[in-house]
């Protein structure tokens, strides 16, 4: 099988590729990714000269080279999005751009080249905010909140779409709060723990209830591949660490388990919209699937802890812009082995 990952170079997307190859022999792996800022091929410098590894630089917007990329794959795993809440509230034109058109455009050579398996990565936050006590399963209503989650709500049905209208073979994960290795640093976990190795204040919105179900990533992993390899055409299935904890109480949990004082924590102004509570319901993917999560929430903390303590030289070039060179320096050097495809590299665009 030859499967295309979008946003592979992402968080979610890296760990999954690294998953797969591992996991699955016989797989290749075409790695499709515009490598804007959450986009870092260092993520995957322990598979990049694979011969089942492939890298494609390109926008999943411009669908002539996302036909390029896709001709004579058998299944899209599509990571790439717009992810974060708060630059989907500031700047929500590249959100609906990347996560509605972007997705479109996918579907649109997916159905012309007849792939035969077609895996959309969503997210809980497309059912919104939930009251106190409650999850969402599969069936539960979308009321995104913020035009994140309206973008991936909107994909979500697209998708739907063209399963019903087009018997297009298409499946929907909605995981929750993913954490874990190659995570960059402005989402919430990864935030804390760099801050609080540095003795930095940790910024912790309004109140700090806000309640979150934690996943691992390599659990998602497992799940997502699972739905790849045996979920129903048409279905959604949910994949959650079940393991709901409030912001600030997962910020004292961090700084006890680095030896840290909780005076770090700092109280900032809430963002517009914050929803209270996500939490899902994963019964689905147990019973038919098979799966369920493996790693215990403390377990997975204290690795996550310990990778970014070790992992200084990737922390900093994320944080000061060397990886988005990183594809020029490294692949400079390896042109000829991108088998014709990836020598035809786009410019970045705007959006």
């Amino acid at each position: 099988m030859r499967i295309l990952v979008t946003g592979g170079a992402g968080f979610i997307g890296s760990n999954f590729i690294r998953h797969i190859l591992a996991f699955r022999r016989g797989v290749s792996v075409v790695n499709y990714d515009k490598l804007t800022y959450a986009g870092n091929l260092a993520n995957l410098e322990s598979v990049a000269n694979e011969p089942s590894y492939r890298f494609v630089k390109g926008d999943i917007c411009d669908a002539t080279v996302v036909e390029s990329a896709m001709e004579g794959c058998d299944a899209v795993v599509h990571f790439a999005a717009e992810s974060h809440v708060d630059r989907s509230i500031y700047e929500p034109a590249a959100c609906i751009e990347t996560n509605v058109k972007g997705t479109f455009v996918l579907l649109q050579v997916a159905r012309k080249l007849a792939v035969e398996r077609f895996v959309h990565v969503s997210t809980d936050e497309v059912y919104g905010d939930m009251r106190p006590g409650a999850f969402a399963d599969e069936e539960s209503p979308i009321e995104p909140s913020s035009p994140y989650s309206s973008s991936k709500a909107a994909s979500d049905l697209l998708v739907r779409s063209f399963v019903r209208t087009y018997s297009f073979p298409a499946v929907i994960t909605r995981s929750s709060n993913n954490y874990g290795p190659y995570q960059f640093p402005e989402k919430f976990l990864p935030l804390m723990i760099t801050n609080a190795l540095e003795n930095k204040p940790l910024p912790i919105y309004g109140d700090g209830q806000q309640q979150r179900d934690w996943l691992h990533v390599e659990d998602n992993c497992r799940g997502i591949l699972a739905v790849l390899e045996r979920g129903r055409i048409g279905e959604v299935y949910n994949i959650g660490g079940l393991d709901v904890v409030d912001n600030l109480s997962m910020a004292r949990r961090l700084l006890q388990s680095m030896g840290k004082p909780e005076t770090l924590l700092t109280y900032v102004q809430d963002r517009p919209g914050h929803d209270r509570r996500y939490a899902l319901r994963c019964e689905k993917m147990e019973k038919h699937l098979g799966w369920s999560p493996s790693v215990p929430l403390e377990a997975g903390l204290r690795q996550t802890i310990d990778w970014y303590r070790t992992q200084t030289a990737w922390l900093t070039g994320v944080r000061d812009g060397n990886y988005r060179s990183y594809y020029e320096r490294y692949y400079e050097q390896r042109e000829s082995s991108l088998r014709g495809i990836a020598r035809h590299v786009p410019e970045p665009t705007a959006n």
